[in-house]
């Protein structure tokens, strides 16, 4: 009696696995970039000038300007009169930039609380009311609006206002930062369990020392440290605004470059970069005390 031959077992299709999202971002992100490469190459946007000999000409010349090299004086980072004049500005930099991070912090301490939607819903042990709603929306607007405009922008309308200064400028650093650290604070609170604070509302405390007992002692920590984060941020941009609000190196800086006194230049690179190492390991220092 013969026995059929078994038949082959036919192994199953594989099946191409499906794209995630990162997957699909990556794709989309490399086409984009090859679509704005080719785009920037065809479209005549001066890309071909980096090849050129007299754009390397002018780069050296440049350099050259800058260390000093073939002038008939003293450079200035040779002389102590012009690293006098240069620590003068960046003292007055520095001043901008704690200003300008003492008046955002003030003003988020004061409003952040009703910026909170778990504040105006009632979830922290408040009552709700169309006060509380209200001044959520006001607020977060407010936050929206002052962040959503540039510092340049900031201290071209202060400026008509006050005279050039630090002042302006500290202000203009300090609105767009208001609408930041405010956003970010207000988030903090939206994350916290909400359940320490209703305990000491049901327990009878009154809205204020559950602000100062449940609220806040778990809220200053991060707060700081975004306080001490943007302070990193505002002393890269103090230069910037100093070229309209006129004062620190930011206005030294631009006069020099008008002027064609690149030697000067170099000084003033050199102290903003210094300011911008010692601003930096300040705020990592007081980040570390405030955890």
């Amino acid at each position: 009696m013969s026995v059929a031959p078994l038949s082959r077992r036919v192994p199953p299709r594989r099946r191409m696995p499906a794209l995630s999202v990162p997957g699909l971002s990556l794709i989309a992100f490399v086409v984009l970039a090859a679509v704005s490469w080719i785009y920037v190459i065809v479209s005549g946007s001066g890309i071909s000038n980096l090849f050129r000999a007299r754009a390397w000409d002018n780069a050296s010349d440049f350099i050259r300007s800058l260390l000093g090299i073939g002038m008939e004086s003293t450079p200035a980072f040779l002389t102590s009169e012009a690293w006098l004049r240069a620590l003068d500005l960046s003292i007055d930099t520095l001043a901008m930039s704690v200003l300008a991070m003492g008046i955002a912090g003030i003003g988020v301490l004061i409003s952040f609380m009703p910026a909170s939607r778990n504040v105006a819903s009632g979830e922290l042990g408040g009552a709700p009311s169309i006060a509380t709603k209200a001044a959520y929306y006001v607020l977060r607007g407010v936050f929206v609006f002052t962040r959503g405009v540039p510092e340049l922008v900031w201290a071209l309308l202060i400026v008509f206002v006050l005279n050039p200064g630090v002042l302006p400028g500290a202000l203009a650093l300090a609105v767009h930062n208001y609408g930041i650290l405010g956003k970010l604070s207000a988030e903090i609170v939206e994350n916290l369990d909400t359940r320490p604070a209703r305990a000491l509302r049901v327990a009878g405390a009154s809205k204020y020392q559950v602000l100062f007992y449940g609220i806040l002692p778990l809220v200053l920590p991060q707060f700081m440290t975004y306080l001490l984060y943007r302070w990193e941020v505002v002393i890269r941009t103090t230069i910037v605004v100093g070229f309209v609000a006129a004062s620190g190196l930011g206005q030294e800086f631009r006069l020099r470059m008008a002027w064609f006194h690149y030697d000067h230049v170099l000084l003033l690179l050199i102290c903003y970069l210094a300011l911008v190492v010692l601003v930096d390991l300040s705020a990592a220092g007081l980040r570390r005390l405030a955890r």
